[in-house]
């Protein structure tokens, strides 16, 4: 009987703090804005971005607060941010933006300062599903799903209409947590002049960029599984959108996942590697940086990445910006469609006139294991005739390259194509099968190991019009043809403790082989 009754007593005691802080003055004061309360349906038929809206302009008019998304499908046009507020999503919540009257459910792109000098697509932001400008404190969280189901895939088709899942102009101190993002549009997330930006734990499978980040400083990317066949995984770019050069800085990428896998084959965990049309050279995925690269990058660290049935990475700038002080540790490849590793510091200058070509110098990549790189691009490093790459470092690399290789390769003039778009491919076939180093300055690969699965006929390594080369304990398997190092216009040249060749140590060459 006494237990009868403690029991009672116990959970009223047990509540009481609730029950008294419910009666108390901040009772009146809500933090938590379902939307089910401003009539939202999620049914997956009706419209429910009035109601998401509705939540999101109460909080923000009571200081702020979190706007909960309950599990239901959530048929949306445009979201628009509000500062100090936490959009967040349930297990189950998925927004889905609809194709039905999309020129009345989105916003119009906004008129852009200036569209000569990045492409379309950097120039608009309130063209997306969920945008915010001039915003602080915003969050965007939970284990539910964004699906870009009614974004456009090509901007072009349409300028009126939304193409971007997340879009985020000159905002702060913004985080964006655990979400899945599914068929994202041209990006699943652009973030352009955002500082303090945190992106954890997202997965992303989509149908061109994974992630955009242009411009913004202090960023950290963790724990991210990106899936994006048909362009870039994770991107830092540094366009001219914001109407001026402003560079990408103070930059971290950790423990993260990209690969090229059929859309959708990420999320429902089938991994497919189909031939489509879509693909027209090879599935993209990958990290880079640098197709935008008015304003450069510096600070910029990459650590414990894996890539999977994609593009390697690359470090580009072609516009005048500077890239410099990047180091790069610990990443895995496999099935790599084009270079490994590709470092171009280009003269396409698409700016406003008079501006110079950029500087790519002191970057650091080590430890990183290839195998099974596609066997038309080895790893490059090259700049442009007078503008060498300089001060580069690779270190502790192991590559199997695929193989196949023909002495025509070999024996190929490998183009400038200083004002193209920068890709591995403009380049063509590389003479060498592992490492083609142009236009560069004080080079130095230590503990490098490349071979192929396949029969060979270039050497592993070929470097022209390079001052300052070190290489030091390299293996190499050697080319049918007999070489495993080719030097053209090289000063200032040191070998040391390589497998089967000997220490050499040249002030000037002009043609060498070993």
């Amino acid at each position: 009987m006494l237990s009868q009754l403690i029991r009672p007593l116990a959970l009223l005691v047990l509540f009481l703090p609730g029950l008294a802080r419910a009666q108390g003055p901040a009772a009146t004061k809500t933090t938590v804005y379902n939307i089910r309360a401003y009539g939202a349906l999620g049914n997956g038929k009706a419209l429910d971005s009035r109601a998401i809206n509705a939540a999101i302009e109460a909080a923000a008019l009571a200081g702020g607060g979190q706007v909960y998304l309950p599990a239901g499908d959530y048929l949306s046009g445009a979201i628009r941010l509000k500062s100090n507020i936490s959009l967040y999503l349930e297990q189950g919540a998925t927004i889905i933006a609809t194709a039905d009257d999309p020129a009345a459910a989105y916003d119009p792109a906004e008129p852009s300062a200036n569209t000569t000098y990045q492409d379309s697509g950097h120039s608009h932001w309130h063209d997306g599903l969920i945008w915010g400008e001039n915003l602080h404190d915003i969050s965007i969280l939970g284990p539910g799903k964004i699906w870009g189901k009614g974004l456009l895939k090509d901007y072009a088709k349409d300028a009126k209409l939304a193409n971007k899942a997340i879009s985020l102009l000159r905002c702060r101190n913004v985080i964006i947590r655990d979400v899945t993002l599914q068929h994202g549009g041209w990006f699943a997330i652009l973030a352009t002049g955002v500082d303090n930006l945190t992106i954890d734990n997202l997965k992303i499978d989509t149908n061109r960029d994974g992630m955009d980040i242009d411009c913004c400083r202090n960023v950290r990317v963790s724990n991210c599984l990106v899936n994006s066949p048909y362009d870039d995984g994770i991107c830092l770019k540094s366009s001219f959108g914001l109407g001026e050069a402003r560079a990408t800085e103070n930059v971290t990428i950790t423990n993260c996942q990209v690969s090229g896998y059929d859309e959708g084959t990420l999320l429902d965990g089938t991994f497919r590697r189909t031939s489509n049309p879509e693909y027209k050279l090879h599935p993209t995925g990958r990290i880079k940086f640098g197709t935008e690269s008015n304003g450069g990058f510096k600070n910029i660290a990459i650590a414990n990445c894996v890539f999977d049935y994609c593009r390697g990475l690359a470090l580009e700038t072609v516009d005048g910006g500077l890239l410099e002080d990047v180091s790069i540790s610990n990443l895995t490849m496999r099935d790599v469609t084009n270079s490994p590793i590709f470092l171009y510091l280009g003269a396409r200058l698409r700016g406003p006139a008079g501006t110079p070509v950029g500087q790519l110098r002191r970057v650091s990549i080590s430890n990183v294991v290839v195998y099974n790189a596609d066997p038309d691009f080895a790893c490059i490093v090259t700049g442009v005739p007078g503008h060498p790459v300089e001060d580069v470092r690779l270190r502790n690399i192991r590559i199997y390259y695929r193989g196949g290789g023909t002495a025509e390769q070999a024996a190929r003039a490998v183009p400038e194509a200083e004002k193209k778009y920068p890709e591995p491919s403009m380049l063509g076939p590389a003479p060498a099968y592992g490492f083609y180093i142009r236009h560069a300055k004080d080079v130095q690969l230590s503990d490098v190991e490349v071979s192929y699965l396949s029969p060979e006929a270039r050497p592993a390594f070929v470097a022209d019009d390079v001052q300052g080369l070190t290489l030091r304990n390299l293996t190499a398997q050697k080319a049918t043809g007999g070489q495993v190092l080719a030097l053209k216009n090289v000063t200032g040249f040191e070998l040391r403790q390589s497998l089967g060749l000997p220490d050499a140590k040249l002030p000037k060459t002009v043609q060498k082989t070993w």
